[in-house]
């Protein structure tokens, strides 16, 4: 009987015991459950941070980032700005928006070739038609100068082909700068020549004052006159365009150790660091040249510098400023480029500067040596030659009268002393004259000869004594203007580079 109350209490304890430990578990676990639940809310709180964090970043690059990125393709001196939280740049996700900023310029720079490429394909045909058509208004134009002598319509065609000349060099420069070719295959020219006939192109060429320093017969290759030419003209309207209409611009033309250089000075207001910068970068021609670079409207003269600078291996230089107060632009050309034309034969243009270099006087050849043993008998003396008719009848009488050697009993003639040719006058220099002034003195010289004609008395009222008539188109020496022979030395010939065919 005593035995199962124990039992009981025995089982009574025993599941007290596991009530007990089953509740101390419960506990714990329901602690575990609070502490995983809190870990879980951090975390959550940590995976919002995160997101918010990544969402701005994502905000930060379209809106910020992507845009500096692209702009610096075309703009290099902008800085594109870094991750919006610092400590996100050393991170995957720092890496992984980098990448994308590297993918972007990439893009941008692919698809803005390409698109510039198509830009300058389209203008190298328009202007390729536009060449054409100036080209057959230049010929019309040089046909009714020798057709018509009205001075007034001289003149009037005299602007219309310079107006037409300077279209032409701006279509030129703009098909050089999308590629073309400079359209031009001229013969060898005095290097003088070209740079005149860059000077033609300008509507301020009356401006310009060349110095001429080279030796005579310093000519230019067939394929870099052109190129020449157009180089100078456009380093020359640069200095025009940027100096006071009422200042010179200076040009010198110089031997140098390795080819000839061509200085520009002008008296302008300069160029800034950056300017000088970028001009030096664009006429040197190691970066490609897109029309987007160019500005709007797209500035074309240094851009097609570089352009012939790299095709034709000449150098150019504007890095320095000019005695002046403005810009000093050196062209240099390099011996390869250069070659030797006979002035006599084929001298410069007229309108050209003459050199101020005088040829070397020839040495006089060394006395042959005396092979005897007695001293060297003196030449015996020459008479001066003597020129035209006069020289002929002098050697003829002195060998009638004075027979110099007697044979047998007869006289024997000499051999004439071959005349000495005579030297060429040198021509006078004169300044090179503007159309209007051709214009002026054809004017003059066609109103004098209507006055002489109009002045001369009929020939029915004057008596026949044989007297010959003055006046009318027979009019003497005062009726002539020097001036008007010159008016043709102002058209653009072949040699000045002003007809560019």
């Amino acid at each position: 009987m005593t035995a199962l109350p124990d039992l009981a209490a025995g089982g009574l304890a025993l599941g007290t015991l596991s009530a007990f430990a089953l509740g101390g578990q419960l506990v714990r676990l329901r602690r575990r459950d609070a502490r995983r639940r809190a870990e879980i809310a951090a975390l959550r709180t940590r995976l919002d941070g995160s997101l918010r964090a990544f969402a701005s970043e994502v905000e930060h690059l379209a809106a910020r980032r992507v845009p500096a990125a692209a702009g610096q393709v075309t703009h290099r001196h902008l800085d594109v700005p870094g991750p919006l939280q610092p400590l996100t740049a050393d991170t995957p996700l720092g890496r992984a928006l980098d990448d994308v900023l590297v993918a972007v310029q990439s893009e941008v720079a692919a698809q803005r070739t390409r698109v510039d490429a198509a830009a300058q394909a389209g203008m190298r045909g328009a202007t390729r038609e536009i060449q054409a058509a100036l080209y057959r208004l230049q010929d019309a134009l040089r046909r009714l100068q020798q057709r018509y002598d009205d001075p007034e319509l001289a003149q009037t065609l005299f602007a219309l082909d310079h107006e037409n000349e300077q279209s032409l060099r701006r279509a030129q420069v703009a098909a050089v700068v999308c590629g073309a070719w400079v359209g031009l295959a001229r013969e060898e020219s005095h290097l003088v020549d070209a740079v005149t006939g860059g000077q033609a192109r300008l509507a301020g060429y009356h401006r310009v004052t060349v110095h001429n320093h080279l030796e005579p017969g310093t000519a230019l290759v067939s394929h870099a006159v052109e190129p020449v030419a157009i180089i100078v003209a456009e380093l020359l309207d640069n200095a025009l365009r940027h100096s006071a209409p009422d200042t010179d611009v200076v040009v010198s033309l110089e031997h140098v150790h390795h080819g000839v250089c061509v200085t520009i000075d002008d008296a302008g207001l300069g160029m800034t660091e950056d300017e000088r910068r970028r001009a030096q970068r664009l006429v040197a021609g190691d970066d490609p040249i897109l029309l987007t670079d160019l500005g709007d409207p797209p500035r074309m003269g240094l851009a097609a510098i570089g352009r012939l600078t790299r095709q034709f291996d000449l150098r150019v230089d504007v890095s320095s400023a000019s005695p002046y107060g403005g810009v000093r632009a050196v062209l240099r050309v390099g011996s390869h480029l250069l070659s030797r034309l006979d002035p006599d034969e084929k001298p410069p243009a007229a309108s050209a500067p003459r050199t101020t270099r005088r040829p070397a006087p020839a040495r006089p050849a060394a006395p042959a040596p005396n092979s005897g043993s007695g001293p060297t008998p003196a030449p015996a003396p020459v008479p001066a030659p003597a020129h035209g008719y006069d020289a002929e009848r002098t050697e003829s009488g002195a060998a009638g009268h004075q027979g110099a050697a007697v044979e047998d009993g007869l006289p024997r003639r000499r051999r004439r002393t071959a005349s000495a040719a005579p030297r060429p006058v040198a021509a006078e220099t004169r300044p090179p004259r503007r159309p209007e002034e051709a214009a002026a003195a054809l004017g003059a010289l066609q109103a004098g000869t209507a006055a002489a004609r109009s002045a001369a008395p009929d020939p029915a009222e004057q008596p026949d004594d044989g007297t010959p008539e003055r006046g009318g188109r027979g009019a003497g020496p005062a009726d002539h203007d020097p001036r008007a022979d010159r008016s043709a030395a102002h058209e653009p010939t072949d040699h000045e580079g002003g007809a560019a065919r």
